[in-house]
């Protein structure tokens, strides 16, 4: 199969060799990607434009954009409306707001154009090796495009949600969740820094990695970070969000559903900005770990 990537960003240029290693033909676009970049991926097909990337593509196209959320997603998701044809399939893989999506899958109909809201995580070493995908919009687009699925997600790790938004509706409460999760573990590691033991928080995270209740991926990416520096003495403890806490909040105050722990995540995120203590510079750590997410450094 053969496909078009628009944004090889962090987790599109990722998404892309995962493709390429499962015999999927990658055909790129992105304004702003460097040549040593493309040097170093020559396995991509890059174009200049959008138009090329559409034109090199044989219908029905399949199409994935990578962008980021928002006004990004909106203005290449319209240009490309005006370049594909009937029966084309467009994809988001961005974390766009659920809403958004089911606006988009509505236009797009309108025009013959089918469209999928993907969720994706694993961060960029999910997106290489492979993906969790959350998949939502046209279940006959989804059929289509279910074997690229099948051969860059992990095993068990994707499936069809239900109509537009859906995908993207499941994958802001799998961030929500993300939130308190990470920030368990930061609070934990607040309490092991308060201790008065003199503690080897690379042992500790690598024992809990090994066989306990909270092991898994959160919990390897704090290991990885404290190798890397044992005390996170290098990180200032903020931490940004990225929108999709807030969204799970709102959503769930619509709903009337009580989710307090992802709630005071979110607080505890703001707080950051302004108290930097140890529970956020590990999680700040884990978020650079998995996702690549900036840090801010002394």
């Amino acid at each position: 199969m053969k496909i078009g990537i628009i944004g090889l960003g962090k987790m599109g240029l990722n998404l892309a060799l995962n493709m390429l290693d499962n015999d999927i033909e990658v055909v790129g676009y992105d304004a702003y990607l460097s040549d040593t970049i493309k040097n170093e991926n020559q396995g991509i097909d890059y174009k200049g434009s959008l138009n090329d990337l559409v034109n090199s593509l044989e219908s029905p196209r399949i199409i994935w954009v990578m962008v980021p959320a928002g006004q990004p997603t909106t203005m290449v998701i319209d240009e490309l409306s005006a370049l594909v044809s009937e029966n084309d399939i467009i994809m988001d893989g961005g974390n766009s707001r659920y809403t958004e999506s089911i606006e988009r899958g509505k236009l797009l109909k309108e025009k013959n154009i089918f469209f999928l809201d993907v969720g994706t995580s694993g961060g960029q070493g999910g997106a290489r090796n492979g993906a969790c995908l959350m998949i939502g919009g046209d279940k006959k687009a989804y059929d289509i495009v279910q074997p690229i699925f099948s051969k860059i997600a992990k095993e068990g790790g994707y499936d069809y949600m239900g109509e537009s938004g859906s995908g993207h509706f499941v994958k802001m409460v799998h961030n929500g969740i993300e939130y308190g999760m990470m920030q368990a573990i930061g609070e934990g590691f607040d309490i092991l820094e308060a201790s008065p033991f003199d503690l080897d928080y690379e042992k500790i995270a690598r024992v809990w990695s090994n066989g306990s209740i909270i092991e898994g991926l959160l919990m390897d990416m704090v290991h990885e970070a404290i190798k890397k520096d044992p005390k996170l003495s290098n990180i200032i403890g903020r931490v940004d969000d990225s929108g999709e806490g807030q969204w799970t909040i709102e959503e769930a105050l619509k709903l009337k559903v009580s989710i307090p722990v992802i709630t005071q995540s979110l607080f505890s995120r703001y707080k950051s900005k302004d108290d930097h203590k140890f529970a956020e510079k590990v999680i700040a750590a884990m978020r650079n770990e998995f996702g690549g997410h900036k840090v801010y450094k002394k």
